[in-house]
């Protein structure tokens, strides 16, 4: 891995957007009950009894917006990461945008690009794993 440092710019990247993104649909968690929808819910949850992956999202998204780690993690752990990182995303971008801080530049090799790809599927299976465990087992797994 190689990282370069810019000189400090304003130049709108891959963080602003994904910080945009995330203060949008934080935003949207948090004034708007889409829960509430009638055409809302998994799926594959209301006909199988199984949850899918993203199953406790719409949780996460509305309990994060309030700062409720804890009831996010219950919800869907993984979730919960990418909605914190999301929420930094915001922070690094304010300070990117506002004060010119420079944003490093992240060079992976292939090799790297491979072992991150494959980390995040085994993390997604994992993640899977628990949230089916604790909608069908509740009473052995944290519920």
């Amino acid at each position: 891995m190689q990282l370069t440092w810019p000189a400090p710019n304003r130049k709108i990247g891959i963080i602003d957007a994904l910080a945009l993104t995330g203060l949008i649909g934080l935003l949207v968690a948090r004034f708007i009950p889409v829960a509430r929808l009638p055409f809302w819910g998994c799926a594959l949850r209301r006909t199988t009894g199984w949850p899918c992956p993203g199953c406790g999202l719409t949780r996460v998204a509305d309990r994060m917006s309030h700062f409720n780690v804890a009831g996010a993690w219950d919800a869907n752990p993984l979730g919960t990461i990418a909605a914190a990182l999301f929420m930094a995303a915001i922070v690094v971008s304010a300070l990117h945008l506002l004060f010119k801080v420079p944003l490093p530049e992240v060079h992976l090799t292939r090799r790297e690009k491979v072992w991150i790809r494959v980390g995040i599927v085994c993390a997604v299976v994992i993640n899977w794993m628990w949230v089916a465990a604790k909608a069908k087992f509740p009473e052995y797994v944290g519920g």
